[in-house]
């Protein structure tokens, strides 16, 4: 995935040089033979340093490819996140490969959204219900007992690596995971992600999924997703029983940064759900009493990129911003800047906000067309939001508005 760069060094050390030289070399590989050639050298350099934890070396090539050459960036991002979130192990004279996943769970509340620890007869109970639906046969599994946030997930891909390395071990070897240590703390958030991680293990070449397995491979998607189906309806109980007082929605269990991308995605429509709900039950009012300004956002405003759209929230015919969520781009997304509101919601971002905002009974709308500095408070540290008149100010709920323990993304 894509991300902002703060600035690269043209000066490489010799293996953020390397990396960067093999990663362009699977691009311009004209065959499948080379490209897997280029793979294994790059993946083996990958695995050294993931091991000694100089992630600084593989952030100087990402950051310097970023910037120089976003083709190359891309399979370099690839190829650490695979490496990372993944492994090959002997064990007993056998080989086996380890696959870490992710299993996000989109949940809102006006209360607060839990995370933590999880009862052992949750992880296997959850645990039986991978079994039985999602993972093929003679796979193993050991799930981390910690209902994570996002707060709480490895910062970094060596710090993902050893996660991923620690839990392989665990689930070859039959052993208990121990709850996250000092976890780090969670932000109150309206709306928000929970994840449960696990890694499974398989046979070395050995499929992961069910649905690897279909003895007719004829419409793989089907089979999936009838997979998936079922496995959804028998665990959303146990789900919704560690998130008391929510709403949830259960996302597919796949490969972790592929599952927590697709989480980052899904949870900006139901932010925009849960804002319209907190503000209109607590205030007591009706959408159509709601005005949204809508501002672009960049880090890099000399060539007018959006990063994110800051969602301002009024009262209607009232200038103060009374609250706000965030939505970022990801990937491929792009802003259209000539978009106006009236016109059919399309796929591009600023529709979808503006379909979503409509569809909550949100009908006063304005979107500015200039872009915006992504600035932030200097005493809380939240990001500032744009006001009707294009000015820059924190949101603040009214003096005499309900408390909440809960903000929005």
């Amino acid at each position: 995935m894509r991300r902002s760069t703060k600035g690269s060094s043209l000066k490489l050390s010799a293996d953020s040089q390397r990396l960067a030289s093999l990663a362009h070399a699977i691009l311009q590989a004209s065959s499948r033979l080379e490209e897997r050639s280029w793979e294994r050298s790059l993946d083996a350099l990958l695995q050294k340093l993931l091991k000694t934890d100089h992630q600084n070396t593989i952030d100087a090539a990402l950051d310097f490819l970023f910037v120089a050459d976003v083709s190359t960036y891309d399979v370099l991002m690839e190829s650490v996140e695979a490496v990372s979130s993944s492994a090959r192990i002997e064990r007993d004279d056998k080989h086996y490969d380890a696959l870490l996943i992710a299993v996000p769970v989109l949940a809102w509340t006006r209360f607060v959204i839990a995370s933590g620890p999880i009862a052992a007869d949750h992880v296997m109970t959850l645990s039986a219900h991978l079994y039985g639906h999602v993972l093929a046969e003679d796979t193993r599994l050991a799930m981390a007992p910690t209902l994570f946030s996002i707060d709480q997930l490895p910062r970094t891909h060596a710090e993902t690596y050893t996660m991923t390395q620690r839990m392989a071990q665990a689930a070859l070897a039959g052993a208990a995971l121990g709850p996250l240590v000092n976890p780090a703390d969670t932000a109150p958030f309206l709306a928000d992600t929970r994840y449960l991680l696990a890694v499974v293990v398989a046979a070395a070449d050995a499929p992961f999924f069910r649905w690897q397995t279909s003895p007719t491979q004829l419409n793989v998607m089907a089979e999936r997703e009838e997979a998936l189906t079922q496995w959804r309806t028998q665990s959303i109980p146990s789900v919704e029983r560690l998130l008391p007082g929510c709403g949830v929605e259960l996302l597919a269990p796949e490969a972790y940064y592929v599952a927590c991308r697709e989480a980052d995605r899904k949870v900006r429509p139901v932010s925009i759900h849960a804002a319209v709900h907190y503000l209109t039950h607590s205030l007591g009012i009706e959408a159509t009493r709601l005005s949204v300004i809508i501002g672009n956002f960049g880090e890099e405003l000399n060539n007018d990129r959006v990063d994110e759209y800051r969602i301002s929230f009024t009262l209607l015919k009232k200038s103060e911003v009374i609250y706000g969520i965030v939505w970022p781009l990801y990937g491929p997304e792009t802003a259209e800047e000539d978009t106006a509101i009236d016109e059919m919601p399309g796929t591009d971002p600023i529709n979808e906000i503006m379909a979503l905002l409509k569809e909550c009974g949100v009908t006063d709308i304005t979107h500015h067309d200039e872009h915006f500095p992504m600035e932030f408070c200097d005493d809380c540290g939240a990001p500032l939001f744009s006001d009707a008149e294009a000015e820059l100010v924190h949101a603040e709920m009214p003096d005499d508005m309900p408390q909440t323990s809960g903000h929005l993304h």
